[in-house]
């Protein structure tokens, strides 16, 4: 079955040709050139992975992937942004409302479809079977299903793949460089500051009732799960 992609730009001659590569690469490509219409399609029929502009007619990228992840039955879709912003910043908070890939315009379609198959790789691998459990933390690798102290904890994509490989490997010391090898993959150039800002995230998601930190800062190191601070 292909993986289905749902694009949300509202460049029309750039659709078309983002179009016309993913399908040659054997990608179901479904589309919308409104901010609204996009956000219903992602909620009506969940795609494998969207590809969000920033700057949107009706209803901006940046609060569409804010109410995706926000929802139960979209929050796991992985979301690359398709921005012209170029600083940090905008950077940054892209990732951390919860996109898991930036790609910059004016980008080559053959970035393009690796930045995908790069993030398709990384969610795919999950359907192992396999329950991680640590303290009171455990990761079902086949419903996508993570609970702490019994209660559900709702991450996104990238955070969930965070937490699986620091779940297999308790009580290590990674780098950030580590971590976006194991987490990102090797193909894919990411920032070193895109490891602190999922890590915040996280955190966050885990932290959400005023539970221990777990996850460990190692000054000049990087992180581990550990429940020694």
């Amino acid at each position: 079955m292909k993986p289905r992609i749902l694009l949300v730009e509202d460049d029309i001659n750039l659709t078309e040709l983002v179009r016309y590569n993913l399908e040659r690469e054997g990608f179901d490509v479904v589309f919308s050139n409104d901010g609204e219409e996009g956000m219903m399609m992602a909620m009506e029929q969940p795609p494998d992975l969207i590809l969000l502009d920033w700057m949107l007619p009706n209803l901006s990228g940046i609060e569409i992937c804010r109410r995706l992840r926000r929802n139960g039955d979209t929050a796991n879709i992985p979301i690359i942004m398709l921005t012209a912003r170029t600083e940090e910043g905008d950077r940054v908070r892209g990732l951390e409302i919860g996109a898991d890939d930036y790609v910059t315009k004016p980008f080559s379609p053959r970035e393009l479809i690796a930045r995908i198959n790069a993030v398709l790789r990384r969610v795919r691998p999950g359907l192992s079977g396999k329950v991680l459990t640590f303290s009171d933390i455990s990761l079902d690798s086949t419903t996508h299903k993570v609970l702490r102290d019994h209660k559900p904890v709702h991450l996104g994509p990238t955070e969930f793949r965070m937490l699986r490989h620091f779940l297999e490997n308790p009580g290590r010391v990674f780098s950030r460089e580590q971590l976006l090898d194991a987490v990102w993959g090797h193909d894919v150039y990411v920032e070193l500051r895109t490891v602190d800002v999922h890590i915040r995230r996280l955190r966050k998601a885990l932290n959400s009732d005023g539970a221990n930190d777990i996850i460990r800062t190692v000054r000049s190191a990087g992180y581990a799960l550990d429940t020694e601070q």
